[in-house]
């Protein structure tokens, strides 16, 4: 870092000073990192032992989740779901900045750390193609942005993938999926998404990018449309998992 450049940091620290995300302790004037060392610690990968075609924990070992188990992994469109981190203090923290309080600065640390645990990730290798998770128009335009099209914007280049933010949309504004269990949660996701392009995207295996995945119901609704369009392969990675 030049000189100048490091003394403007400095000052701005002086009457701005950054706090860790997670815990809110003091952060060092030129700190790079957006939590403290021992948050930073916390970013755990899932695991140890995650289904094969969700990436669910599973606490006590085996191949597949309850959901997954069996002749029901064949039903999903969505065939692998991985995740850079568990959805603990930390992860969140990042993720609610980034989502509800427009720290949409957050994304190309968010997207970079994902680009390296990508490749603990041999599964997802076959991918040609990265398209976001999009918002309805109408909730995109009340936040801002898509967290999600951040993430894969700076993703995809570090991965050398091609981005895809626009073909897939949201047709449907769904209610939130908080209050609902697994069962609503694939129902409300039910012809919410339509692929929207005269490119063809027959026989291309696409990689899915959103920021959390929990019952990975968006990311089925996601792949329902890209699958009625042709895609040979849909997948899925997001920056936690629940």
């Amino acid at each position: 870092m030049k000189y100048g450049a490091a003394f403007f940091k400095l000052v701005l620290h002086f009457f701005l000073p950054r706090t860790c995300f997670a815990c809110g302790c003091d952060l060092s004037w030129n700190a790079n990192e957006p939590l403290c060392a021992e948050c930073l610690s916390r970013l755990d990968a899932p695991g140890p032992h995650i289904c094969k075609r969700c990436g669910a924990m599973l606490k006590y070992g085996g191949a597949h989740c309850f959901a997954c188990r069996g002749s029901k992994t064949q039903q999903y469109k969505c065939r692998v779901i991985r995740s850079a981190f568990k959805f603990n203090t930390s992860s969140r923290s990042l993720v609610h900045a980034l989502k509800y309080s427009r720290a949409d600065y957050l994304a190309k640390y968010m997207g970079a750390q994902m680009a390296v645990r990508y490749k603990n990730y041999p599964e997802l290798a076959e991918a040609e193609v990265v398209m976001p998770v999009p918002l309805f128009p109408k909730r995109n335009r009340t936040r801002g942005y898509n967290q999600s099209e951040l993430l894969a914007e700076n993703f995809a280049p570090l991965v050398g993938l091609p981005l895809d933010s626009k073909s897939l949309v949201r047709i449907k504004n769904t209610i939130s999926q908080t209050t609902l269990g697994r069962v609503g949660r694939l129902a409300n996701m039910k012809g919410a998404f339509a692929y929207k392009n005269q490119e063809p995207i027959k026989g291309k295996t696409v990689l899915l990018i959103d920021d959390v995945a929990t019952t990975g119901a968006t990311l089925e609704g996601c792949a329902e449309a890209l699958k009625a369009a042709g895609a040979k392969k849909v997948m899925a990675y997001t920056f936690a998992r629940e």
